[in-house]
């Protein structure tokens, strides 16, 4: 396994351990967070907020974890079923009933001085949507 593979697959596993702290330390303190059909954040502290956000709402695990990277180690992506649970209510989305998801998710990441630098997530919104309501 290469570095950049086992930055990723670290980086997942700390998500899956709930380790937040650990998985924030895997990041560039500019690190570039796209969303799903959302904004572009930028740097450690609007990412530790999003991640408190995600909390409230979702309680995920990620498996089926398949990691690719470029040789030039400057990109790699990632490719995984999210499982989760829609515990509270997101405004502007379906009431949260403890309803169960699971998603393929596809993810693309900038590498730099052995940090992520970016994070862009895809998921298909209306397939949540459907799983939800």
């Amino acid at each position: 396994m290469n570095p950049n593979e086992k930055l990723i697959k670290d980086y997942y596993q700390a998500f899956n351990d709930k380790n937040f702290k650990l998985m924030l330390s895997f990041l560039s303190e500019d690190i570039i967070h796209d969303t799903n059909q959302g904004e572009r954040s930028i740097g450690k502290k609007e990412f530790t907020k999003f991640m408190e956000e995600m909390n409230l709402f979702y309680d995920e695990y990620l498996d089926q974890i398949i990691v690719m990277t470029n040789p030039e180690g400057k990109r790699a992506s990632a490719e995984f079923v999210c499982h989760g649970i829609y515990k509270n209510t997101c405004l502007g989305l379906p009431e949260a009933k403890g309803q169960k998801y699971n998603l393929p998710v596809g993810c693309f990441f900038d590498i730099y001085e052995n940090k992520i630098s970016r994070v862009t997530n895809y998921y298909n919104m209306n397939d949540w949507l459907k799983q939800v309501q």
